[in-house]
C-alpha cells in the first residue's frame, strides 16, 4: 500500500489531495479559494503555503533539505516538542525532540467553503501519541494535537493533552522559516525594547533590543515576550504574526558560516530565509497536569 492510499476517505475532491512526496513521504496539498499549501504527514510539518492569487511562498524550503525517516526536513514549519533546542538532560536525545521527526496520523479534514457564508477555510487535523519509540526518549503518556487552517491567512494550533498519571513539563516552538528576497533587507518590528538571551555569545548575556531587528550577522535569540510582531522588506512587504499563549520568541538566522557547513542548507540560502518562532522556550516552561491540555498557537496574515 502506498503512503497516499493510507489516507483514502480524507480527500476533499480538489480542494485536497493526497500525494507521494519526496523520499516516499506522504504529502497533503490544499487547494482552497485563498490559498495553496503542501503538508508533509511526516513531522507534521507545513512545507508551503501560497495566498492567492500572489504567488510567493510565505515558507522557505531548503533545496537541499531532507526526506528521510528519523531526520528532519529543513524548511517549512517543523514542531518542536517536547523540547526545544539541545536535550535539556543531557542524555544524548535528538534536538527540538521528537515530534519532527515522527510519523503522525491524520484525524481529520475539513472543508468550508466561502459559498456557503463561512470563512472559506480547509482545516487537517494531525495527532502523535506515545508509543514504544517515543518513551524511549521521554516517558510519558501524551496526545499531541495539530490543527492547521489555510485560508486567508495561515493558522496553527498545537495541543498537548497529558495521559499520564503524573504531571509534565514541556518547552515547545512553532520553528517557521520565512521566505525573504534579502536578509540583509529585513527587518522585525514590535520586539523593540524587549529583552532577549543572545545565543550567540559566552554566556548568554541578557540584552535590550534598540530598534527593529535586523540582519548583518548570525542572529540567534530568545527573545522574554510573546509579542504581536511584523516582518518587513525594502519593497513593503509585510506578514503580520500572531502568538498565542507564548512567551517567547525566537528569532534566528545562522549567516553564512553555519550555512556552509549544513549539509541540508545551500552555501547562500541564509540570505533567503529568517526564522521567527512562536515558542514556550528558556524560562517559559509549561507544566501540564494529568489529563489536562495546553494550546500553544500562531496566525500568520
Amino acid at each position: 500500500m502506498s503512503p497516499t492510499q493510507k489516507h483514502d476517505g480524507f480527500e476533499l475532491g480538489d480542494e485536497l489531495t493526497f500525494v507521494e512526496g519526496k523520499g516516499g513521504l506522504p504529502f497533503i496539498k490544499v487547494d482552497n479559494d485563498y490559498a495553496q499549501a503542501l503538508i508533509s504527514i511526516y513531522g507534521g510539518q507545513v512545507l508551503s503555503f501560497k495566498s492567492k492569487p500572489a504567488d510567493n511562498d510565505l515558507l522557505f524550503l531548503s533545496e537541499k533539505a531532507t526526506y528521510e525517516s528519523g531526520k528532519a526536513i529543513k524548511g517549512g514549519i517543523p514542531i518542536c516538542w517536547p523540547w526545544f533546542g539541545q536535550d535539556p538532560e543531557k542524555k544524548g536525545r535528538p534536538a527540538h525532540g521528537f515530534a519532527r521527526n515522527s510519523m503522525w496520523q491524520l484525524v481529520k479534514t475539513t472543508s468550508n467553503k466561502a459559498a456557503l457564508n463561512k470563512t472559506g477555510t480547509t482545516q487537517i487535523v494531525l495527532a502523535l501519541k506515545d508509543s514504544e519509540a517515543t518513551k524511549k526518549l521521554w516517558p510519558h503518556s501524551f496526545k499531541l494535537s495539530l490543527t492547521i487552517t489555510i485560508g486567508k491567512t495561515l493558522k496553527l494550533t498545537l495541543k498537548t493533552t497529558n495521559r499520564s498519571k503524573q504531571a509534565f513539563s514541556i518547552t515547545q516552538a512553532l520553528h517557521t522559516y520565512f521566505a525573504v528576497k534579502d536578509i540583509t533587507k529585513t527587518r522585525l518590528a514590535g520586539l523593540e525594547n524587549a529583552q532577549y538571551i543572545d545565543t550567540t555569545k559566552e554566556g548568554y548575556p541578557l540584552l535590550t533590543q534598540q530598534g527593529e531587528i535586523t540582519f548583518k550577522q548570525e542572529v540567534d535569540r530568545i527573545y522574554t515576550q510573546g509579542s504581536d510582531v511584523s516582518l518587513l522588506d525594502d519593497d513593503k512587504q509585510c506578514v503580520r504574526i500572531k502568538p498565542k499563549a507564548s512567551k517567547t520568541t525566537v528569532v534566528w538566522n545562522p549567516w553564512s558560516e553555519i550555512s556552509k557547513n549544513s549539509g541540508d542548507l545551500d552555501d547562500n540560502a541564509y540570505q533567503q530565509f529568517v526564522c521567527i518562532e512562536t515558542a514556550n522556550a528558556w524560562d517559559d516552561i509549561i507544566e501540564v497536569l494529568p489529563n489536562e491540555s495546553f494550546e500553544l498557537g500562531v496566525e500568520y496574515f
